[in-house]
C-alpha cells in the first residue's frame, strides 16, 4: 500500500512517518526550481537546495502533515536562503559579479566560420524567448530578497496569497503589497529591455 505525503495521521490519530523517498521525489524538484529563481545561479542553487533538504531530512520525523510536502520545503528553503543571504551581507559577498560577466562568457580559442550561417526561424525564436528569460531573471535579481521571493512564490511557483504569507512568516496584505511594488519594478526594468531591444 503506498504511502501518503500529506495525510499522515493514521489509525486513532497516530501519525506515520513518511519515507525519505517518498519526501524527496516530492520536493526536490520544487526545491531546486525555488532555489534557482531566488538565487539566479545553477551552482547556488544547487548548493541552497541541498542544504534545504538536508535540514528537511533531518526534521522529518517531526513533521506533522499539517501542510503539504513541498510547502513545508519551501519554507525550509525560504528559511535558509535568508540565512545565507544576512550571512553573506555580513561578510560583504553579497551582489558579487559571476566569473562570466568579469572575463566574458565565451572563452573559446574556435575561429569563427567564413560564411554566415542562414537564418533559422525556430532557432530565432528560441534565442529571443532565452533572452527574454533572461532578462527576467536579471531584472528579479535586482529586487529586494523580500520582495524577489513573494515574486518567484507567486508568479512562478503559483502559490496563492494565503500560502506565501504562511511560507514567509508574513500577514497576507504584506504580501500582496509587496507584490504590487515588486511587479511595478519589474514593469519598469523589463520595459527598458524590451525598448532596447
Amino acid at each position: 500500500m503506498p504511502e501518503e505525503l500529506t495525510g499522515t495521521s493514521g489509525p486513532e490519530g497516530v501519525s506515520k512517518p513518511m519515507s525519505e523517498d517518498a519526501f524527496l521525489s516530492a520536493a526536490a524538484r520544487p526545491v531546486y526550481n525555488l532555489a534557482l529563481r531566488l538565487t539566479g545561479n545553477p551552482a547556488d542553487a544547487e548548493d541552497l537546495a541541498q542544504d534545504s533538504l538536508l535540514r528537511c531530512l533531518k526534521a522529518l520525523p517531526g513533521f506533522r502533515g499539517d501542510s503539504a510536502p513541498t510547502s513545508w520545503a519551501y519554507r525550509v528553503t525560504m528559511n535558509t536562503w535568508k540565512n545565507r543571504v544576512r550571512a553573506e551581507k555580513r561578510r560583504g559577498f553579497w551582489k558579487t559579479l559571476p566569473l562570466a560577466a568579469l572575463f566574458g562568457a565565451d572563452h573559446d580559442d574556435e575561429k569563427p566560420s567564413a560564411e554566415p550561417a542562414a537564418p533559422d526561424p525556430a532557432l530565432d525564436a528560441a534565442l529571443a524567448t532565452a533572452e527574454a528569460g533572461e532578462a527576467v531573471q536579471a531584472a528579479l535579481l535586482t529586487l529586494d530578497d523580500e520582495s524577489r521571493a513573494v515574486v518567484v512564490l507567486r508568479e512562478i511557483e503559483g502559490m496563492s496569497y494565503d500560502e506565501i504569507a504562511k511560507t514567509l512568516d508574513l500577514a497576507e496584505g504584506t504580501v500582496k503589497s509587496r507584490l504590487f511594488r515588486a511587479r511595478a519594478a519589474l514593469k519598469v526594468r523589463l520595459t527598458r529591455f524590451v525598448e532596447g531591444s
